[in-house]
């Protein structure tokens, strides 16, 4: 297993107290590809977007460090792409 991190941007319409449940999925979509979270999950809280993405000019940033079978990596990028909370996500492979 590589050790991963994951920087996820949640949509500004959910709302804080939801932000939590929302969380808790992308960590189950990590658990069902085989991966494990490390560490405690991040919340950056809501900060302001370089640029619009999908007319949002805003975004809660969370930020989570995991461990994941590389030939997994791609299949849990593909299911982050299609959950709906999720405007953007980054998924970087740490240094040795």
């Amino acid at each position: 297993m590589r050790d991963y991190e994951l920087t996820v941007v949640f949509s500004p319409e959910i709302p804080e107290e939801d932000l939590g449940s929302e969380i808790e999925k992308v960590s189950q979509l990590v658990t069902e590809n085989g991966g494990e979270l490390v560490g405690e999950v991040n919340r950056w809280g809501r900060r302001r977007l370089a640029y619009p993405i999908r007319h949002f000019r805003e975004g809660s940033y969370v930020l989570a460090q995991m461990k994941l079978e590389p030939h997994r990596a791609k299949e849990l990028d593909r299911n982050l792409r299609s959950s709906e909370g999720v405007l953007r996500h980054l998924l970087v492979r740490l240094g040795e």
